[in-house]
C-alpha cells in the first residue's frame, strides 16, 4: 500500500494502478523492488494496459523517503507529489496523462518545500479525500500544518482555487511516534465483498469478540526483564490461539 496509488474518474470506475519501486544503493536500501510489484500486479490479475511501474528518485530514498507514500498521494482523479518524488517526473506525468486525461497533477516545487521538510512534515503521508460536496480535502498530521514551509504552500493551494480545496490537520502523534501516519490507513483497491471470505470482514459482533480476547488474554504491560520468560512466550502463544479461535481461522495456529 505505501508504494501503489490507483487514478480512476471515480472509486467505482475503472482506473490506473500506479507501482512505485526504487533501485538499491546510497545510505538507505530500496524497500519496494520493480520485480515485486509487477508480481504483486500480476498475482492480482490486473490488465497490463492499466499498470505503471514509476521509479522513485534516488534523492527520495536518500533523504529517507523510504515509501513513496512519504512523497505522493493519489485520490480519484489528483496526483499530489514532491516535484523530487520521482526519477523521470515529466514521464512519470505523461504517462499517467495518456492513460487517464481527465489527471490533474499537483506537483509541490521543492523551492516552496524542501525534501528534508516534506519528509520530517509527512506532508505526503497524509489522506486525500473526495467529500461529500465532490470537493478534495487532505488530512495531513499535526505536525506538517505547523511547518511554516508547508502552511505557507496549503494556505496558497487552496487560495488558488487547486483540486484541494480543504486541509484537516489531525493529532496522530502517537502513530507518528511510531513510524505511521494518516497513510498507514491508505489502500485504495477495488475489493468486491463476495470475493472475501467473510472472516476477513470486520463487524460489530466481531470487534466485540476481539476486544473480549485481548482484555482476556493479553497483558497489561511487558517489562523489559519480561523478555527472556518462558511464561511470557506461553501468554502470547495462547492470547494467539485464542484470537484464531474466536475468529474461525484455526488452520492458521
Amino acid at each position: 500500500a505505501a508504494n501503489h496509488m490507483r487514478m480512476c474518474a471515480a472509486h467505482d470506475a475503472p482506473g490506473l494502478e500506479i507501482f512505485v519501486y526504487g533501485k538499491t544503493g546510497g545510505a538507505f536500501p530500496a524497500r519496494q523492488h520493480e520485480q515485486a510489484s509487477r508480481a504483486v500486479a500480476r498475482v492480482h490479475g490486473l490488465d497490463p494496459a492499466r499498470c505503471l511501474f514509476v521509479e522513485q528518485s534516488g534523492e527520495a530514498i536518500a533523504a529517507g523517503a523510504f515509501h513513496n507514500d512519504v512523497v505522493a498521494v493519489a485520490n480519484e482523479r489528483v496526483l499530489f507529489a514532491h516535484e523530487q518524488a520521482f526519477a523521470d517526473p515529466e514521464g512519470t506525468y505523461t504517462a499517467i496523462r495518456e492513460r487517464l486525461p481527465e489527471a490533474e497533477i499537483v506537483v509541490v516545487p521543492a523551492s516552496a518545500v524542501s525534501l528534508a521538510d516534506a519528509i520530517k512534515s509527512y506532508l505526503f503521508n497524509a489522506q486525500l479525500l473526495t467529500l461529500p460536496s465532490g470537493e478534495m480535502g487532505l488530512v495531513i498530521p499535526l505536525e506538517a500544518w505547523e511547518m511554516p514551509s508547508v502552511r505557507a504552500w496549503l494556505d496558497g493551494h487552496v487560495a488558488s482555487n487547486g483540486p484541494i480545496r480543504r486541509v484537516f490537520p489531525v493529532d496522530v502523534k502517537q502513530s507518528m511516534a511510531n513510524g505511521g501516519g494518516p497513510a498507514c490507513l491508505r489502500l485504495r483497491v477495488v475489493a468486491d465483498p463476495s470475493t472475501v471470505d467473510p472472516r476477513f470482514l470486520l463487524d460489530e459482533a466481531r470487534i466485540a469478540r476481539v476486544e473480549a480476547v485481548v482484555a482476556a488474554k493479553w497483558p497489561e504491560q511487558i517489562d523489559p526483564v519480561d523478555l527472556g520468560r518462558e511464561s511470557l512466550a506461553q501468554s502470547v502463544i495462547t492470547a494467539r490461539a485464542a484470537l484464531l479461535e474466536t475468529l474461525e481461522l484455526r488452520e492458521l495456529a
